[in-house]
Order: C-alpha cells, then structure tokens, then sequence
C-alpha cells in the first residue's frame, strides 16, 4: 500500500514562468497562431539555432521525437546498434527501439553520471551506426573522445541534449559536438514550454530531411504528394511562443540553477557519507537537477516527505528495465547500477527561495543527525 504523505511544500521542480511567457503567448493567441505552421514556429526555431551558434534548429513535440527522428533520417533501421549509457532516461534507448534498432548499453564513469568513453570502443560492432552521448543531469560528457572514436570508426555521433540547455564543454555548447543535438523542452527542463523538444543540426541535408519527415512529407511543389511514410511530430505555435520568451530569460535560468547548485554545495559539504558533484574542468555544468548520492536513501526521500520536499530517485539503469532485459548476457554496469541505487535529485526550481534551500539542507542534516 502506498504511503500517505502530507501536502508538498517544496516541489522538485516546477516551471519558472513570468510575464514575459504570458505576453508571449497572448500575442500568438490574439494572431489565431496555434498550428505547428504559425509564424510563432519559425520565429523560435531561428532564437533557438541563433543561441547555440548553429545553422539550423528544428522543433518538433518532444525531446523523445527529436531523437527518434533524427536516427530514422540518418537511416537508422531494423538490427542496427546505437551504443549509449544505460544510466539514462528512457527516451534514449526508445528512439533507437522505434527505429527497429538495438540499444547498446556502457556503464557509466567513476567520476561523472556520463558514459565512460573508455568503455565505447569495445561495444562497436559492424552493425554500429551511431553513438548517443547523453548529458546527464546538466554535466556535459567527455566530448573529445567520443568524438575521436566516433572518426575512427565513422559513426555519427547524435547527442541526447535533454537536459543540458546551456552547458559547455571546454568552451563549446554540449549539444553542438555532433551530427544533432536532440533538446527537451518539457515543463521540468531550464528552458521549458511544457512540451516539445529541438533538433539542432550544421547538415543542410539532415536538416531538410527532418522539416520533411515531422510534418508528413508534404511535397514542396505539389502539397499532397507524398513520396515517404513520415510523421506528424510537429510543435504548436503556442508551445512555440512560451520557448520564445524563455529564450530571452535564457542566461538569468541557467544562472539561476547554478546558483541553486553553489547553495546546496555549500550548504552539504560537511554532512558525512554524502557524495556530492561539483563542476568538473573544463566544463561549464547547468545542474538541471541537484544530485547526489546518499546513505539510506529511501528513508532519506521518506523523511524529506514526511516534512512536505519532494524529491526523486535517479534513473533506473536501462539494462535492468524489463523491457530490456532479454539484450544482456552476463555485462555488468557497475556504476550504472551505484548512481540508481544510491542516487536522488532535491528540489531545483530556478525559482527556489534562499528560505526553501535553507530548509531543504537543514532537513537534511537533521536526518543524519538522528540516523
């Protein structure tokens, strides 16, 4: 039976919303833009691509649908591997499955939620295509190597951008490094509009590729001549003008998370058998979401409810889902299987009070204090 809680004082994570977002989206409404063809859309898509320094950004429904259907342009098919993390969400290996494709599982690194580099190579197989670095939590992966094995064995490389909205890894924005960088933008994200998720892409052809497929292929001189079997994924005008006026709070929501990161450091650096993850170098870390891993950590998360925070367990690892059980032999994901057991995110709203984090790292220690 489930337990009973008492109501939630401090949410995990909800949408920092001003009134630049409703000013946004009452212009769209007032110009009866709403469909995934609106003006709205193309205005965001060209913020977005302008903001990482690319070429091209394409918005389709969800961070999910991005990373399917860039697999499915890239010609991604049936008994094709994608190697990945297993410490992931599961939109990752899903996009591959949906394809027809097989998700290769690494285990993650000693020192960072991301994939080992050193443990790709060894997964490569004839039927590789691609590799899907997934930036864990706001932390960009080890990009240089990823991308070196990728050359060596001419693979593409398709980031799994969903968390890290104004990351950099030595200087560059994770999800730039590869042929696409696939962005989240449902309501828990740093730059949010409820739903929805972005391509970003250099590929004219890719990019082409993907205007046509999210959108059924309609031809562009004959409309309904279709050539394909594509997809209706396309993100409305509506969702389109909230991520507008998000962007140009961009710098003041990744800000606010890092500080929201310094606070908790600062504040849990002393509470023994906590592991905590600061920013590593050459990196600049956006902390999606604080986590850390933590002694008795379901009665960790028991208490902290039973005091009205709310707070989440990491990722179950993928290999251990039931879904993907029957694709493991005898590996084992050693850190994998340490961040989920062990793992849990506190509140990260952008707009936590100093009086909320305050109270979140005193409950905190005064578990500890009583265990």
């Amino acid at each position: 039976m489930k337990k009973e809680y008492p109501p939630i004082k401090i949410r995990v994570c909800e949408p920092d919303l001003s009134n630049l977002e409703i000013e946004y989206v009452t212009e769209a409404i007032k110009n009866n833009y709403v469909s995934g063809f609106a003006p709205p859309v193309k205005r965001f898509e060209k913020e977005f691509a302008e903001k990482f320094g690319m070429k091209h950004a394409i918005a389709v429904n969800s961070g999910g649908s991005a990373l399917f259907i860039v697999l499915k342009a890239l010609g991604v098919k049936e008994g094709d591997e994608v190697i990945m993390p297993s410490f992931t969400m599961v939109a990752s290996p899903a996009a591959a499955s949906h394809c027809g494709a097989i998700p290769v599982f690494v285990d993650s690194s000693e020192q960072s939620f991301n994939m080992d580099p050193k443990k790709i190579e060894e997964k490569i197989t004839p039927r590789t295509k691609a590799i899907m670095p997934v930036h864990i939590y706001g932390e960009p992966c080890d990009m240089d190597p990823i991308m070196e094995i990728a050359k060596k064995h001419n693979l593409h490389v398709v980031e799994d951008a969903a968390e890290i909205h104004g990351a950099k890894y030595k200087g560059k924005m994770a999800g730039t490094f590869g042929i696409a960088g696939c962005f989240s933008l449902f309501a828990n994200k740093i730059i949010s509009s409820g739903e929805g998720g972005v391509i970003l892409t250099n590929d004219d052809s890719l990019a082409n590729a993907l205007n046509h497929m999210k959108s059924y292929d309609f031809n562009d001189d004959m409309h309904f001549w279709h050539k394909t079997v594509a997809f209706n994924l396309r993100y409305p005008a509506l969702n389109a003008a909230l991520g507008s006026a998000q962007l140009k709070r961009f710098d003041e929501l990744v800000g606010k998370r890092r500080t929201n990161a310094q606070y908790y450091i600062n504040g849990l650096k002393d509470v023994p058998g906590l592991t905590l993850f600061p920013e590593k170098p050459d990196t600049f870390s956006v902390f999606w979401m604080f986590g850390l891993l933590a002694p008795k950590r379901d009665e960790l998360m028991d208490f902290l409810a039973e005091n009205g925070i709310e707070t989440r367990t990491f990722f179950i690892p993928m290999h251990r889902q039931p879904v993907y059980q029957h694709l493991q032999k005898d590996e084992r994901f050693p850190w994998a299987d340490h961040y989920g057991d062990n793992g849990l995110y506190l509140p990260s709203s952008s707009q936590l009070t100093s009086e909320q984090k305050d109270e979140v790292v005193g409950k905190i220690k005064e578990f500890y204090q009583k265990a």
